[in-house]
């Protein structure tokens, strides 16, 4: 996968979180869950972006590190809203699944990103 090619997905990924909020009603819980999972799902996007732009190695590992706690946040807050019984998890089902494999897209490239730098 490409550096475009991951940009756009994680923007898409932001983009179907965005949606997913906007679905969440207007009561002081669900708004609250609402405002962190869109934080931490638009700061995957934007995060990635800066990573790309790093000054050195050791810059871009520390850039995907802070995208790899904003995806673990992201299904944080998405299991809490399905253990929660706010959503239902059939409702989630692939937005989740899309972070799981972005969760470990990035944790890859971490990997990878160490050993090259060693």
């Amino acid at each position: 996968m490409t550096q475009q090619e991951l940009k756009d997905r994680t923007k898409q990924f932001s983009i179907r979180v965005l949606k997913l909020a906007k679905t969440l009603k207007g009561d002081y819980v669900e708004q609250t869950i609402a405002k962190q999972i869109l934080r931490s799902s638009t700061s995957v996007g934007a995060n990635y972006r800066a990573a790309c732009f790093a000054k050195s190695t050791n810059d871009f590992i520390n850039k995907l590190k802070i995208v790899e706690e904003e995806l673990d946040e992201t299904i944080y807050w998405m299991e809490i809203l399905v253990e929660s019984g706010l959503l239902p998890e059939s409702k989630l089902k692939s937005l989740k699944e899309e972070a799981e494999q972005l969760f470990k897209i990035i944790t890859r490239a971490i990997k990878t990103s160490k050993q090259r730098y060693k």
